[in-house]
């Protein structure tokens, strides 16, 4: 990627990535970024998101917890009616600001879905850096959240070590985001692929945002689904990485000699790690199966 798109690290990442969620400034702003993220991805591929968003920067602010889901919920509804692509919320914690911050999110997002004002929200997760912070110290929140209704995941095992992948599913954690450093234990590897937990892995911002691998060759995703890991492949933050799900299909399978079959299991397998339910996996796989066979054979 150019020199632009690289970063020296997670933490250093996150410094321009703040930088740039500084110019979200109201309802608006929300619906503009959830609008555009979809209707940028659709024509390399995307039919169904469970897309991220971190507002604690927003509410320290002054931005209100609601517009911010008001705002988000009325860009994706545009483009869902646009382009035919599904996608639901799932609200994380910013691990910078702290435990309470995360009760006082968590709550806040329960009220909501109480009033009936967040329908599009589905989960709960925490993000951003992991040096120094102990996953275990949101156990409250996570409660709070599960309590509430939400799906449970966690950024965890990006740059961090494999413990706070355990310290994730400890607290409740039906997803892990990136989780590479599971390869490190392989207790946790087993435990993760008994319990059917997926890995949300992001392989090109693996290498060019937390720099934990020199080059996609390096990237153990072959290895993690062989141990039995139920592994889907995501771009993380396209924008910020020049980066779309296409790309980023082409990438990994020419870096790890994967086959154009393969890499249709491998997206179709995606499936079983979203939260629809059954009848909407069911009527997702049935689409992905059609459009794989309507591809002329190479």
């Amino acid at each position: 990627l150019p020199i632009f798109y690289r970063y020296d690290s997670l933490d250093s990442f996150l410094d321009v990535f703040w930088l740039v969620q500084s110019l979200i400034g109201d309802r608006e702003d929300w619906a503009r970024v959830a609008y555009e993220s979809i209707i940028d991805a659709v024509p390399h591929g995307l039919r169904h998101r469970e897309m991220f968003f971190t507002p604690a920067r927003h509410l320290a602010g002054g931005q209100s917890l609601a517009d911010v889901v008001a705002g988000l919920t009325d860009g994706v509804e545009a483009a869902e009616r646009e382009t035919g692509a599904r996608c639901d919320l799932v609200c994380d914690i910013d691990r910078a600001f702290g435990p309470e911050a995360g009760v006082e999110l968590a709550t806040q997002l329960a009220e909501l879905r109480r009033a009936g004002h967040a329908g599009r929200v589905i989960g709960m997760g925490m993000d951003s850096t992991e040096g120094g912070v102990d996953l275990r110290a949101f156990g409250p929140a996570y409660e709070i959240a599960g309590d509430a209704g939400l799906r449970l995941t966690a950024h965890a095992g990006e740059d961090g070590p494999a413990a706070n992948i355990a310290a994730a599913l400890d607290l409740g954690a039906q997803r892990i985001d990136h989780g590479i450093a599971i390869v490190d234990d392989l207790d946790l590897v087993r435990r993760a692929a008994e319990a059917g937990i997926p890995l949300n892995v992001c392989p090109t911002s693996n290498v060019v945002i937390a720099n934990r691998y020199a080059s996609l060759a390096e990237h153990p995703l072959r290895g993690m689904r062989e141990a039995g890991l139920l592994v889907t492949i995501n771009t993380d933050d396209p924008a910020m990485i020049d980066l779309d799900l296409g790309g980023e299909y082409r990438a990994v399978a020419d870096a790890l000699g994967y086959s154009f079959d393969e890499m249709c299991a491998l997206a179709v397998e995606s499936i079983e790690a979203t939260w629809l339910d059954e009848s909407d996996r069911r009527a997702l796989r049935a689409s992905f199966d059609r459009e794989i066979t309507a591809i002329p054979a190479a």
